[in-house]
């Protein structure tokens, strides 16, 4: 994140050089997404230092779910500057301004293009292998950077080529219109994640283990849910022994199958068993979880 974040500066003045030579809408459309990306990163500096604070007094289940917050924080500046860049293309559109310099310019753009292609590619693989929504956020929105350095350069080539100056304006509309789709793309995720919707494909591959172990056991379970809390997933479901087994060997037979529930995950999982007979269940607790169980019917009770 540090190397990000004094790339992120490098960068802004890289872009500001570059629209302070050429006067392009597109070009300082993509100097503010910049600026954007710089205070983007000192928050998700502080969102990586904070995940990784172990739990407390006051934060049981640790601090990871900054993770959210950190996504919807740079698809909410992504968008601010998306707004920026459409106010700014629209004046200079309306103004009928003339870029000046573009060579220089435009060499300029290619390098932050290349150096923001590295890191975003960098910061998502770092992301993806140590499962940090941070990094994986930030990283996409280095690449959403780059993809308006191009669009910069695009606009610039066509008012050389075509001589119309509109051209310019016209590409920084839709480089607008491109990181729009990523701020939002951020932000839906970031709700997602912390209003704990469920990822359908993990509860299938949840409900597929389980059910393979507890045949495998003769036993059965229901009462299944699972949150992201942004570095692991944290699974709760409720096991049915037979009324004969002792608690000793039901809390082994719950051990090894949160074991290979975990194994069979591809991130971390951190599974709680809420251990149940079979014979007065019903009784013992009339009512429970229907909701649950129906809204994911297809469950192992």
């Amino acid at each position: 994140m540090r190397f990000s974040l004094w790339t992120g500066f490098l960068m802004l003045v890289i872009k500001m050089g570059a629209y302070l030579l050429t006067g392009s809408a597109a070009i300082l459309g993509d100097a503010a997404e910049s600026v954007v990306h710089v205070g983007a990163v000192m928050f998700a500096a502080f969102s990586v230092w904070l995940a990784e604070k172990p739990a407390d007094e006051n934060h049981r289940y640790g601090h990871s779910k900054i993770a959210f917050f950190s996504a919807g924080t740079e698809g909410a500046l992504i968008v601010i500057a998306a707004v920026f860049i459409i106010y700014q293309s629209v004046r200079v559109w309306l103004s009928g301004a003339q870029p000046a310099n573009m060579d220089q310019g435009v060499l300029l753009t290619i390098a932050t293009i290349v150096i923001n292609g590295v890191l975003g590619w960098y910061l998502i693989a770092s992301g993806r292998r140590t499962n940090s929504l941070i990094l994986v956020s930030n990283g996409k929105h280095v690449l959403t950077d780059s993809w308006t350095s191009l669009g910069a350069i695009v606009g610039l080539g066509l008012v050389h080529f075509t001589g119309w100056p509109g051209w310019d304006p016209v590409c920084g509309l839709i480089m607008a219109g491109n990181i729009i789709v990523s701020g939002f793309g951020l932000l839906q995720q970031s709700i997602s994640g912390l209003m704990d919707v469920a990822s359908p494909e993990l509860h299938r591959r949840l409900n597929e283990v389980l059910r393979r172990e507890t045949e495998r056991h003769g036993i059965s379970f229901h009462a299944l849910r699972h949150r992201d809390s942004g570095h692991a997933h944290w699974v709760d479901v409720h096991l049915l022994f037979p009324d004969d087994v002792s608690l000793k060997q039901a809390h082994r037979v719950a051990t090894a199958i949160e074991k290979a529930v975990s194994d069979a995950m591809d991130r971390r999982v951190i599974i709680t068993t809420h251990l149940e007979c079979e014979g007065d269940h019903d009784a013992m607790h009339p009512g429970e979880g229907t909701a649950v169980d129906e809204a994911f019917a297809d469950d192992g009770a």
